[in-house]
């Protein structure tokens, strides 16, 4: 190890990047035009002092994502020990703890204290927090945010329905109609079904194969559940609407009626956002 590398423990003593102290003298008493020295004894010892780290903490941050990827790590293979991680970024301890924490909170990798950090799943828990304190962060006006996620929630699922539509086998529709009739029957029973309007809404996507969207849709809907569960809102006081509103996107599917499931689509999420509304004025 050379001169420049010391231990975390150390503490900088005003030196610059390329050993100079910040009124142009080194350690050794020359200047910044003094040129080069002769070399020392190599065994010599320098002063105690730690490491200048010109990088930032999202640099560092971008340098851990890229060895993951260079190495082609998976979800769950373990990283490289702090002492590795230190060596190779050439930085601090501290600064390696840094990152780790900062992209744990982004689900990049994953600590378990005992054991050692793993890279992390990557999903999009962050996302979901970040939109919930978003929306309850609006100073009273979270139906305002609320309504941006559905229209944003609806412009996806306008397009994504013309992608299924005429192409679901029977097989599919019928476990889409399936859930419809659950629904109408936890609705009679006076149960709410939340939980099947999600399940719908990700057997309508599986025929297309794309582990995204279930996830991304799915995180749309948790944030509205969450804002609702703190704002106190109730379920839908109205069970039949929703019912009938899923039952009218599974009768255009099944007639191959591109424009009419995306109409369908368009109304139930119209009456999602008015419901949101009057949950909010305290209406209903």
């Amino acid at each position: 190890m050379s001169e420049r590398r010391v231990s975390d423990d150390s503490r900088n003593d005003g030196l610059s990047d390329d050993g100079l102290s910040d009124d142009g003298l080194s350690n050794d008493g020359r200047t910044k035009d003094d040129g080069p020295r002769s070399a020392g004894p190599r065994n010599s010892v320098p002063r105690p002092r730690s490491v200048r780290e010109p990088r930032v903490s999202s640099q560092i941050q971008r340098e851990v994502v890229q060895l993951i990827l260079d190495r082609r790590l998976r979800a769950g293979a373990p990283l490289p020990t702090e002492a590795e991680l230190m060596e190779s970024l050439g930085v601090s301890r501290n600064s390696v703890r840094e990152a780790l924490k900062a992209l744990q909170a982004l689900d990049i990798v994953e600590i378990r204290h005992g054991y050692g950090t793993y890279v992390g799943e990557a999903s999009l828990t962050p996302l979901v927090d970040g939109l919930t304190f978003r929306t309850l962060a609006q100073q009273g006006d979270d139906t305002g945010a609320l309504t941006e996620i559905l229209q944003i929630r609806e412009v996806l699922e306008e397009g994504l329905v013309r992608r299924v539509a005429g192409t679901l086998s029977d097989a599919e529709l019928a476990r889409l109609e399936a859930v419809v009739e659950r629904m109408e029957e936890a609705g009679r029973a006076g149960r709410p079904f939340p939980e099947l309007d999600r399940e719908f809404h990700e057997l309508l996507y599986a025929s297309l194969g794309n582990a995204l969207v279930p996830q991304l849709l799915g995180a749309f809907w948790t944030v509205f559940r969450r804002v609702a569960g703190v704002r106190g809102w109730t379920d839908d006081p109205t069970p039949d609407v929703t019912v009938r509103r899923h039952r009218d996107i599974v009768i255009a599917l099944r007639a191959g009626d591109v424009e009419g499931a995306q109409k369908a689509m368009a109304d139930h999420f119209r009456g999602i956002e008015a419901r949101a509304a009057q949950e909010s004025r305290g209406v209903g």
